[in-house]
Order: structure tokens, then C-alpha cells, then sequence
């Protein structure tokens, strides 16, 4: 349940027709779940543990594995309550973790993200332009910035240092390409 009591009824409505808007725009790649209002219809993952963004993307194969989970968000909705309360839990968890927000609060949310230190995986904005909706990225996080434990499970295995008492091998130097300021031979 979101941290925000009572959102005023456009925004609700805005909040869920952009909701319906993205299950249809990835509905042919994914098994789109969705969570509009205080509706938990799709949780990712399971037990105690589940959480219940907007919408829910799990894969079309027969293991419907979770591949992303998307919080939307209005203006009303971009504020450090909603941070701490909902995106902090979606950004810890173990799925990719991406937020929808109106053009004119991507810096709002970008700072709070930040402040919080909330791992996103991506960040949209949304606007009208006529009758369209349109979504467009501003930000995706770095290939590397991968959760601790993924890290540590992938790194490579650390040589074993040298013992103190032998001197640690050298690596042959590379030939120098300095001229010797000898001639040439000429034949």
C-alpha cells in the first residue's frame, strides 16, 4: 500500500491508465502483471518477501521467471515518503527495478534515488502529446553496478600472495625502443 492516503482522484486515474498503458505496450514480450490502486493482483516473489509494484514483468517461458518490476509514479507521488517506503523495498529486491515518472519530476526523483540510495535499474518519463502517451528513458544504470553477492559470486579468485621470504617472480621487461645511437650497418 502506497505511503500517499488519498491521491487525488485525476491523478489516480492518470496513475492507472498509465499503468494499463504499459501492460498493453509490453504485453507481446512479457507476462504483465499489474497492481492499479491498492489492487494486489501479481506480487514478485513469494511469501512474506513479495513485494507489489505496478506492474510486474515475468518472462514468457514456462518458468515465468521475474525480469523487471515498474513503479509508477504522479507528481503528487514523487516525494521522500514514497521513496523510503516503496522504492527503497523494489530497489533491494533481488529484480530489476524501473520508475515511471512525469517529465517534470525526473530530477525530483533522480535526488531522492540518490539520497536514499535507492539502486534503479532504469528511470522513464512520461508525458501526453495529444492523445499519445509517450515514454522516454533518462537514465540506465551501469552494466557493473550489479547487487554485492552477484559481484562476489563472479569475481574472479584471487592469486595466492607470495611467501615473505621468497622475492615475488618478475616479469621479463619489454625491449626498449630507444635508438642505441649506433649507425645502421650498410652493406
Amino acid at each position: 500500500m502506497s505511503p500517499i492516503l488519498v491521491r487525488p482522484v485525476r491523478e489516480q486515474l492518470e496513475h492507472d491508465r498509465v499503468i494499463r498503458l504499459l501492460q498493453a505496450r509490453f504485453r507481446r514480450r512479457f507476462d504483465v502483471g499489474i497492481n492499479p490502486g491498492a489492487e494486489q493482483n501479481a506480487p514478485a516473489g513469494a511469501g512474506p518477501s513479495a513485494i507489489y509494484p505496478d506492474l510486474v514483468l515475468a518472462s514468457l517461458d514456462r518458468g515465468r521467471k521475474v525480469q523487471a518490476v515498474i513503479e509508477v509514479e504522479t507528481v503528487e507521488s514523487v516525494n521522500n515518503l514514497e521513496a523510503l517506503a516503496e522504492w527503497g523495498p523494489f530497489g533491494r529486491s533481488r529484480f530489476p527495478f524501473h520508475l515511471y515518472v512525469p517529465t517534470a519530476m525526473v530530477d525530483v526523483a533522480r535526488r531522492l534515488c540518490s539520497d536514499a540510495a535507492i539502486s534503479v535499474a532504469e528511470i522513464y518519463t512520461y508525458h501526453w502529446i495529444g492523445d499519445e502517451m509517450r515514454f522516454l528513458p533518462v537514465y540506465k544504470a551501469p552494466s557493473d553496478a550489479r547487487p554485492k553477492k552477484a559481484q562476489a559470486a563472479k569475481a574472479p579468485k584471487k592469486k595466492a600472495a607470495a611467501k615473505p621470504g621468497k622475492p615475488a617472480p618478475r616479469k621479463p621487461a619489454a625491449k626498449s625502443s630507444r635508438k642505441t645511437g649506433r649507425s645502421p650497418k650498410r652493406k
